[in-house]
């Protein structure tokens, strides 16, 4: 974590003024490529091989797939990189079930490449979009710097090669607005990943980590729906947080990223959620994988199945682990069973609409999704299994275990998230949402969050999804 403050305090502001001297798109693209791979060099330096090699091998095939857009030549590329993220993803995981003292030891031990996840889907879209025919030439300084663009090579957002090209291709500098505006969003996620720390640890060193890898036998049910909520907003925080960050850094050179949270614990259906987080994936996951292969049969049964199975493919890009595999058929099944109530209120006519309505759906949708963390964060089944029980029998009577001031940080955190939703909203709109605070106390805000954040926490966490 030391490089990425070093990158933030240092090569920022140097690579910032250096791309505002020069007026070539070509140089500058040069420029952020260099800063890219030094940054990636600190952060990963044994896997920068595999991030060049699966970069220009879809450079290349992409051009092969561009004059020749067949299924079979698609394939190929699509198979080389599934191999490529299941090496180190999955191969593993499974090798982790045989004798560990032959050759499925090493393998068991492969480590997983950071960002290999995020970079593969975007070489992978960028052969899908060859093959669609879309009007896509980059040259391989610019497809080597879409792949690994600094401030989303780690842990996304997942990006398009349509929407950065042309950006990259801008021989326009960077504006005071772009600067303020992207100033605003890596405070907002500092703030955000602030919080996310803080749920992970608790006041009192007994937080939602502690909860989680300490805690022996069932809780309460009480207990148990704290916990998971707070285990939702942390996960929220945490990534969201980091989105945020990387938004704004993008921003200050006049870069925009897409969006990859946005209100989702106020979506009022499953349906609407899945729009509103991890969105890049989201749609991802929707726009390459779902829509084509739904697509290919009219029988509502098979896109009943693929929807599934989109979201069973969602829970295992993140790990090869059974839980996974639950979480990813647990959200589909919401999914599933929202559009089949949907489909018999339209065809009866029983709706509950207006205020009561939408807060009855809000109301089952968040209580759901939340339910759903336990396969995404329990350690193993016994302690999944044991989670579930205890939110599905609130009169068990048993004792709370956690503390009272765990209680009450969940509750500040639940009421900041609907402030932060706000603030957010206003970034969004206006662009500089704070402009009514003077500007010197901003900058002492930001210098005094970042301090803290950065300088002033004894053991810096890693990022949640940097282990995906």
């Amino acid at each position: 974590m030391t490089s990425l403050y070093i990158a933030f305090v240092v090569g920022i502001p140097i690579l910032w003024m250096l791309t505002q001297t020069v007026a070539s798109a070509r140089t500058r693209q040069l420029l952020y490529l260099v800063a890219s791979y030094a940054f990636y060099l600190s952060v990963g330096w044994r896997f920068f091989g595999i991030l060049l090699a699966s970069s220009l091998f879809n450079f290349a095939w992409g051009s092969v797939v561009r004059r020749k857009p067949t299924a079979g030549v698609l394939w190929v590329g699509i198979l080389a990189n599934v191999l490529l993220l299941s090496t180190f993803k999955y191969l593993p995981a499974l090798a982790s079930l045989f004798d560990q003292s032959g050759p499925a030891g090493s393998i068991a031990h492969l480590a997983l490449p950071i960002g290999i996840s995020f970079w593969t889907f975007q070489g992978l879209s960028y052969l899908f979009d060859q093959y669609r025919g879309e009007n896509l030439d980059p040259s391989v300084v610019e497809f080597l710097l879409y792949m690994g663009f600094a401030p989303t090579v780690l842990s996304g957002p997942i990006c398009r090669l349509p929407e950065l090209l042309p950006q990259f291709r801008s021989t326009e500098r960077a504006t005071w607005r772009d600067v303020v505006t992207g100033a605003q969003s890596i405070w907002i996620g500092v703030l955000m990943i602030t919080a996310a720390r803080y749920l992970g640890s608790g006041w009192s060193g007994k937080g939602v980590n502690w909860a989680f890898e300490s805690v022996q036998g069932r809780l309460s049910s009480a207990d148990t729906w704290v916990l998971l909520i707070a285990y939702g907003l942390q996960l929220f925080l945490d990534f969201a947080g980091y989105s945020r960050v990387v938004i704004g850094i993008a921003g200050l050179f006049g870069i925009r990223l897409p969006e990859n949270f946005r209100r989702p614990f106020l979506s009022p259906t499953p349906a609407v959620f899945w729009t509103r987080w991890h969105i890049t994936l989201s749609f991802w996951i929707r726009d390459y994988l779902f829509l084509p292969i739904a697509t290919m049969r009219r029988e509502v049964w098979w896109r009943n199945m693929m929807l599934v199975m989109s979201m069973v493919i969602f829970g295992l890009w993140h790990k090869a682990s059974v839980l996974f595999l639950v979480w990813g058929t647990y959200q589909g099944l919401l999914l599933l069973a929202h559009r089949l109530i949907q489909q018999w209120q339209r065809r009866n006519k029983r709706t509950v609409s207006g205020s009561l309505g939408t807060a009855l759906s809000w109301l089952a949708t968040f209580g759901a999704i939340t339910l759903g963390w336990i396969f995404f964060r329990a350690r193993d089944w016994q302690q999944a299994g044991s989670l579930l029980a205890s939110a599905l029998t609130p009169f068990s009577g048993r004792p709370s275990v956690l503390p009272a001031d765990f209680y009450a940080l969940v509750a500040i955190m639940t009421i900041g998230y609907v402030v932060l939703e706000w603030l957010t909203d206003r970034l969004r709109g206006e662009g500089e949402m704070l402009s009514w605070i003077p500007l010197e106390l901003r900058y002492l805000g930001y210098a005094t969050i970042f301090y803290f954040t950065v300088f002033h926490s004894a053991e810096p966490q890693s990022f949640i999804y940097f282990q995906f």
